[in-house]
This record gives C-alpha cells, structure tokens and sequence, in this order.
C-alpha cells in the first residue's frame, strides 16, 4: 500500500483531510516499528504485512483527539471510555515482535 493510498483510506475512515494525515501516519508508524522492533531503533519502513494496522492506529489516534487520556465519559446518553492513555492493547495484537539474536 503507497502513501498515497493510506492518507486516502485515512481520509475515508476520519473524514479528515490534508497534511494531519500524514502528520498522523508518521506517528502511527513510529509506534508500529517501536512495538515491531523494541531492540533496534535503526530499521525505517512498517513492512507491507502492517500497513494496514498502521492506518487503525492512525484512526484511533485522530479520532481521540481532543479527548487524550479520557477513561470515561457519558453526555445524553452517549458513553466513551478508552482502553488505554496511548494506544489500546487490541490494536498491536497482529503485531509479532521481532526477535533478533544478540551479537
């Protein structure tokens, strides 16, 4: 999946437009890459297999803007809770650690 293809589907889930996107990608994968490679800092590009949880994490992340943190909230009848301050365990579930060997 392209860049371009991500901000696309990103635009499509959010409804948001322009470089927060991208903005929102970069940390998304940021995040991808720490949880992927806890070891190893020096390994740039989520390969293909991640892009897609890229672009969740990115979606949970733009949407919960305004409401960092929240661990509830109930207004008219509508109730929002968050599983985690950051992002939530469900989301880096697909992801496999890698595991290297000390050298």
């Amino acid at each position: 999946m392209t860049e371009d293809e991500k901000i696309v589907l990103l635009s499509t889930m959010t409804g948001q437009q322009g470089d927060v996107l991208s903005a929102y990608l970069a940390i998304a994968e940021d995040k991808v890459l720490r949880k992927l490679y806890p070891f190893d800092d020096t390994i740039k590009g989520i390969p293909e297999r991640y892009h897609m949880t890229q672009v969740e994490i990115a979606a949970y992340l733009l949407n919960k803007r305004g409401a960092e943190g929240e661990t509830a909230h109930s207004e008219n009848g509508v109730s929002r809770s968050y599983e985690d301050g950051d992002v939530p365990p469900s989301l880096y579930r697909d992801i496999i650690p890698y595991a290297g060997v000390v050298k």
